[in-house]
Order: C-alpha cells, then sequence, then structure tokens
C-alpha cells in the first residue's frame, strides 16, 4: 500500500502536525501517516546566511522514506534555502516522491507581528498543497490565487486559496488516478 507520509524535522508543534495530516488525508487518496521526527541534518546549516540548505534536508528525507511512501512531506520550523534563492517557503522534487515545507516566515512573528495560529494554518496547508503538487509534476500556475502559484513573498502566500484552480486540479486528478492504479 502506498502512503503519504508526513516527519517534523527538527521540532514541530503536534497541532501544526494535525492541521498536515488532516488537510493531506482531504486531498490525496493515499493514508497519511506520520513518522517519528528527523533531527535536522548536521552540515545544513550555512552560517554565512544564517539558514539552512533545503537540499541537505530533502537529502536526510529522501533517505529516511519508508519503502511504501508513495510521498513524504517534511516540515521544520528553520528557515531555508538554496543557493540561488534568498530563502524558501518550501521545496519538492518535481515529479518525485519527496517535499519539504518550512514554517519560519509562514509565521507572523517573523515579521515583527503577533502571532496568528489561524493564518499559520492557512499559509501552512497552501504550502502543503503546492509542494506536494509538485511531487505530482504540477509546475507553477498563472492564476494567483491557485495553490501552485509561485509565491515569492509571504503576500503571494496570502492571496492563494487553500486549494487548486480547475485546470491544477485537473492535472492533478488525472496524475492521481495514474499514480493510484486509476482510482481517486
Amino acid at each position: 500500500m502506498n502512503n503519504l507520509y508526513i516527519v517534523a524535522v527538527g521540532s514541530v508543534a503536534s497541532e501544526v502536525m494535525d492541521w498536515l495530516d488532516s488537510a493531506a488525508a482531504e486531498w490525496f487518496p493515499f493514508p497519511v501517516r506520520r513518522l517519528p521526527s528527523l533531527a535536522i541534518p548536521e552540515g545544513s546549516y550555512d552560517a554565512a546566511r544564517q539558514q539552512y540548505q533545503s537540499v541537505a534536508v530533502m537529502k536526510a528525507l529522501a533517505q529516511t522514506a519508508p519503502r511504501d511512501a508513495a510521498r513524504l512531506l517534511g516540515v521544520t520550523e528553520v528557515d531555508l534555502s538554496i543557493p540561488m534563492l534568498t530563502f524558501l517557503f518550501g521545496q519538492a522534487q518535481l515529479g518525485g516522491p519527496v517535499a519539504v515545507v518550512s514554517l519560519c516566515r509562514l509565521r507572523q512573528e517573523f515579521y515583527g507581528l503577533p502571532a496568528d495560529d489561524g493564518l499559520l494554518r492557512e499559509r501552512t496547508i497552501k504550502e502543503m498543497l503546492h509542494e506536494l503538487g509538485h511531487t505530482f509534476g504540477l509546475t507553477h500556475c498563472s492564476e494567483p490565487q491557485c495553490a501552485m502559484s509561485l509565491a515569492t513573498h509571504v503576500d503571494r502566500v496570502d492571496a492563494k486559496r487553500e486549494r487548486y484552480c480547475a485546470r491544477c486540479g485537473t492535472q492533478l486528478a488525472h496524475r492521481l488516478g495514474a499514480t493510484n492504479g486509476g482510482s481517486i
């Protein structure tokens, strides 16, 4: 059986993990399972940037993926980056099984504002949908409200809805049908 696994990388509040479990079960036709937390990979911290390299996190996730993993979503509190970008809300293997979402810049506190758990939940779900969409081969969408829209700033995350546009939804349903033996 193929499962969608969700795993904390470092310490992540159980409430956040519950949000992800629930939303993943709603959107994807796989049993959702939670794995024990992973340590933040040694050597992933870039002291010059004061961020963590997402490629190292993705590699650690890939190495721990169970054999029956259809997809593996990591979630972390650390600030992620890659050499060519200042930061990432998340990253995924396009058409591959591994994705990661960072909560760091999804939190209002990062911008010097009071915490807002409702807004954090919305942003987290949108980014989960975005990154898992990439794992099923979806690319960035030109529709600003689509979960697959490119977000280079938190305001762009806020402009999205917690769902895919009709075009991306149809593409995802087709790919999920092929991935899941034809049934969604």
